[in-house]
């Protein structure tokens, strides 16, 4: 047991898996300060005021509610990666299964937990159905699901601007916004004030903790269940590493590619629900933008994995909450833009330098083998 432990856990390879994401904080945080110098102003304070801004209470129930549909899209995304796939059109899915639930959802009253689960099912019908379109250009005409969903996403935003416009909109008098009907209480998802209150939080201004977070938590833990104890997460990552061998040990890579983009699509079709289920209850113009770009990254940052998605997600969300101080400091708070890229950019190539040098001394230890 002590020696498979120490072969685990030799100084290099612990060395090796602290490298990637120190050089990688190390390489971002240059890139963040150059673009805060730009700006004629100081690193330290910018850093400093973020710092305490997104650490107030109120800031950090709103970090845990930004990252929450940032990570439900992230999953979805990285259900595709793990096949070999790219779903890029999370944004359209999402966009679709917001908008139907919201309209379906407030035709009909229900028990409560009946009508949340309603909801969900209408979300995940709609955003299933429409990766479905990539999924079967893939399979049956072998169109690059990159271009197709990008395609899609582009039409799944004119198709809900023209249905909220023409059809699903609750004109209101006097009002220009254009909404859905609201949902009724039975399908909204009340927030965790009353748990949090339990735990000594006081209540903040910008309202509670969304209860769709217990959902993302939900979700992770599928996600990671699924894909490493069980047939389906074996076959779906074997697609993935090697679709030749995969197809040689009997697994059906069209099907596999089908059935891949579908749960994706279903996935993202949830990940707008926690606005629309504990904030707006309804859908309108105003619909949060860029969840399932920022997604992407979101996927990428984590290497597609639960627990490294989730610690994505929260950097992301924090970042986009409190870069809005600084404007007390007189500096754009689009910077955060350029910090996450920094953060995605230095990530990718870290690794990617990490796992070069790794498969380097591997070659030279079998080697080595070789030659005893």
């Amino acid at each position: 047991m002590s020696n498979a432990l120490s072969r685990k856990f030799t100084p290099s390879k612990v060395g090796l898996a602290i490298a990637a994401p120190l050089a990688a904080a190390i390489f971002s945080i240059l890139i963040s300060s150059l673009a805060v110098i730009a700006s004629k102003k100081s690193p330290v304070d910018a850093f400093k005021t973020m710092w305490e801004f997104g650490t107030t209470a109120g800031s950090l129930m709103e970090v845990l509610n930004t990252a929450t549909p940032y990570y439900i899209a992230a999953i979805a995304i990285a259900v595709t990666f793990r096949a070999g796939l790219f779903n890029i059109g999370v944004e359209g899915q999402l966009r679709l299964g917001a908008l139907f639930s919201c309209y379906i959802g407030a035709m009909f009253v229900l028990p409560p937990v009946l009508h949340v689960a309603a909801v969900f099912i209408v979300a995940m019908t709609f955003g299933g159905l429409w990766a479905a379109i990539a999924a079967y250009l893939k399979v049956k005409r072998g169109v690059n699901e990159v271009i197709s969903t990008i395609m899609l996403n582009a039409l799944a935003g004119g198709l809900s601007a023209y249905l909220l416009s023409k059809h699903f909109a609750l004109v209101e008098e006097g009002s220009n916004n254009l909404q859905t009907k609201q949902l009724p209480a039975s399908a909204q998802i009340p927030d965790l004030m009353p748990l949090l209150r339990k735990l000594g939080v006081e209540d903040q201004p910008g309202g509670g903790v969304y209860g769709m977070f217990f959902v993302a938590v939900a979700l992770g833990l599928t996600f990671w269940f699924v894909v490493n104890r069980t047939r389906f997460g074996f076959e779906l990552r074997a697609s993935g590493l090697n679709p030749i061998a995969a197809r040689v040990s009997g697994v059906n890579s069209k099907k596999m590619t089908f059935i891949a983009l579908v749960i994706s699509g279903a996935i993202a079709g949830l990940s707008g629900l926690p606005e629309v289920l504990g904030q707006t209850h309804s859908y309108n113009l105003g619909f949060r933008a860029g969840i399932g770009f920022s997604a992407i990254a979101v996927a990428l940052l984590g290497r597609n994995s639960a627990g490294g998605m989730a610690i994505s997600a929260l950097l992301f969300g924090f970042l986009e909450v409190s870069s809005r101080a600084l404007e007390l400091i007189d500096i754009a708070p689009e910077t955060y833009v350029i910090m996450q890229g920094s953060i995605l950019l230095s990530s990718v190539v870290a690794y990617e330098v990490v796992r070069r040098f790794r498969l380097t001394l591997q070659s030279k230890e079998l080697a080595k083998v070789v030659q005893a």
